[in-house]
């Protein structure tokens, strides 16, 4: 940190070097002082200008002094990088780290290995469970990740729509995006043009601290609006056509590669068009599970399916780093191999297929070939424990649709991309009363029950894309507001899992027959393990085949069950107060009426093919 107090400190201040750091680099740089460390003889990567150098990179503590010709310094510690690429580390510029179920210090022992030692993220989950306490939990390890904050932009997200958990002011949010842990301001609703939003707003751009956003596939007026609040980048577009739009107007592209939906190929489906903007593009893992980060990669991940695409190899490393950096505002610390950076930097062997050797963080190696050198002796604090709070009296009745007749139409969303809802409606029989779930045509029931409360508030819905042929699958990780939320196949199932997360003390949870059949603890706010990374993976893991058992036909349904609530991408939301239209951002009808033998749904389009699973005579919409 600097020796000077700084009145407006910049984003990532705590990195910048001391007066007695700068000096001996500089001494260093002249020959004056030996070096710490040199990596001798690699190919560095000048991305700056777009070359390939044989050079020493000459180290000084924790900063690169000097990159020289091979051999014009030595020192006592040498290591030998002939044959390998010497590049800087990646940079996540958007992810939420309670979606990978891990703490951070677990994450860093996933993540490091594979060359991301940076991530820019966005603390919204345990903020909506945990409020300040838990952003500032989310904020620090004494592992080498380099953490900076996306100030979470509205905590609970819709408050007029939902209970939430914990709630943060408007002055909370602004404070705290003007701070030098925080790089942006988190993302926000596309459909909310509210005056806090804009204040907010202008905290950040005051600070000088860019806005994340995610305009959820907008067009035209919606899109202005959106990006005219200051929003400067989109992890929603990967159609050629939306991508060189959002570039046209300035907003920076951070191609998302979650366990929900990888961009990466569609991003880069046509590179000609792309034209200039990749220089104005980065990565960003952005919902991504432990197992998936695993088994496929970090930002290593996407910059192997880049230049999968045609992106040529330097220029896919530069999205990696210093385009991330630079966009950021923290290229004057991290994001090239140059004079005076921090010594992040990755030995690899082949730049098309990024897999680590040797991983440096402030000049020390912190990993070898895919394994972490340091342990996670991180604190869990007692306050992010025993955050299930669940009304007594809920049971079977609340999770019930009562209609009248034989059957009963319902509004009803599909999930067909990730977390992207579409609305659709639907015809359900009636069975004494109460609408019944549809296992043959996939349409079952989702539930959002209040954990934070203990009151009595359960939203219903209907949902299909899970597939689930008998049982109920639950997890403590709805977005945003990590509510209790559970798909399933019967109320009886539903009130099953409900009790049995309950007693888990949050996480996910596969229940059927009246058996628990797998759980994933999360005991930290309900979203994250308190154990190693390895174990959380093969719980995980588990707990996906035993959905496959009863029925479940997709990649990641704890997790795109987690986003069937969330108010902020349309057609449909969920919360514990009922349906919600994300247009309008207001309540809607479950069960659907009729006007003039049509159907009054609230279906912005059926040109789609869910529509056709509906009776033809019936299925258009009526303005009400």
């Amino acid at each position: 940190m600097s020796d000077e107090p700084l009145t407006y400190p910049a984003t990532g201040a705590a990195w910048a070097p001391s007066v007695a750091e700068l000096m001996r680099m500089r001494f260093v740089a002249a020959g004056k002082e030996k070096p710490d460390l040199i990596l001798r003889g690699g190919k560095v990567l000048a991305l700056h200008i777009g070359e390939i150098l044989e050079r020493d990179v000459v180290i000084s503590g924790r900063h690169v002094a000097a990159i020289t010709p091979v051999g014009h310094f030595d020192c006592d510690n040498v290591i030998d990088a002939t044959g390998y690429f010497v590049a800087p580390t990646f940079i996540d510029v958007h992810l939420h780290i309670e979606y990978t179920k891990l703490v951070p210090g677990e994450l860093a022992r996933l993540s490091v290995p594979k060359g991301t030692t940076t991530v820019l993220a966005d603390a919204n989950c345990i903020a909506n469970v945990l409020g300040e306490e838990g952003l500032d939990f989310m904020g620090t390890t004494t592992t080498p990740l380099r953490i900076l904050r996306q100030v979470s932009h509205k905590v609970p997200q819709a408050p007029e729509l939902e209970l939430g958990g914990a709630h943060l002011t408007t002055q909370q949010i602004a404070a705290r995006v003007q701070r030098p842990d925080a790089a942006t301001l988190g993302e926000s609703n596309p459909f909310n043009l509210d005056e806090s939003s804009a204040r907010k707003q202008v905290a950040a751009i005051a600070a000088g601290k860019r806005i994340t956003g995610h305009t959820a596939l907008l067009e035209n007026e919606p899109l202005w609006s959106y990006l005219a609040g200051g929003i400067s980048d989109d992890h929603n577009a990967h159609k050629t056509r939306d991508v060189v739009e959002r570039l046209r107007l300035g907003a920076m592209l951070t191609v998302m590669a979650g366990s929900m939906n990888d961009n990466t190929p569609e991003v880069f489906a046509d590179i000609p068009a792309l034209k200039d903007g990749l220089g104005h593009i980065a990565f960003c893992a952005d919902d991504k599970l432990v197992e998936d980060l695993d088994r496929q990669g970090h930002i290593d991940h996407q910059v192997r399916k880049a230049i999968e695409c045609g992106v040529e190899p330097l220029k896919a490393w530069r999205m990696a780093t210093l385009n991330a950096a630079s966009y950021y505002r923290i290229d004057h610390l991290v994001g090239s191999v140059t004079p005076n950076k921090i010594a992040d930097l990755q030995l690899v062997e082949d730049l098309a297929d990024p897999r680590p050797h040797l991983v440096l963080v402030d000049g020390k190696v912190v990993a070898r070939d895919g394994v972490a050198l340091f342990a996670n002796t991180d604190d869990v604090p007692a306050f992010t424990r025993n955050t299930m709070h669940l009304h007594p009296d809920i049971d079977e009745a609340f999770f019930s649709v009562k209609a009248e007749g034989g059957t009963a139409w319902v509004q009803a969303m599909e999930m067909y991309d990730g977390y992207f809802k579409r609305a659709f409606h639907t015809e359900l029989e009636v069975r004494d009363g109460l609408v019944a779930c549809d296992t043959e045509r996939d349409v079952l029931k989702v539930a959002i029950v209040d954990r934070h409360h203990a009151t009595l508030n359960v939203g219903i819905g209907f949902v299909k894309g899970f597939g689930l042929k008998r049982g109920a699958i639950a997890a403590t990780t709805n977005c945003e507001n990590q509510n209790l939320v559970i798909v399933g196949t019967s109320d009886a199932d539903i009130a099953f899992a409900t009790r049995a997360i309950e007693a888990l003390g949050g996480g996910y949870v596969t229940v059927a027959d009246g058996e628990v059949l797998s759980t994933v603890p999360l005991p930290v706010a309900g979203c994250m393990s308190d154990q190693p990374w390895e174990t959380v993976r093969d719980k995980s893991l588990a707990c996906d085949a035993a959905t496959r058992t009863i029925g479940c036909t997709m990649h990641a349904p704890f997790l795109i069950m987690s986003f069937i609530g969330l108010v902020g991408v349309p057609d449909l939301g969920l919360t514990e107060r009922g349906l919600v239209e994300t247009k309008t951002q207001s309540f809607t009808d479950l069960v659907l009426g009729l006007k003039g033998g049509l159907v009054c749904c609230r279906c912005p389009s059926h040109a789609h093919d869910i529509h056709k699973t509906m009776d033809p005579a019936r299925f258009e919409a009526v303005a009400v």
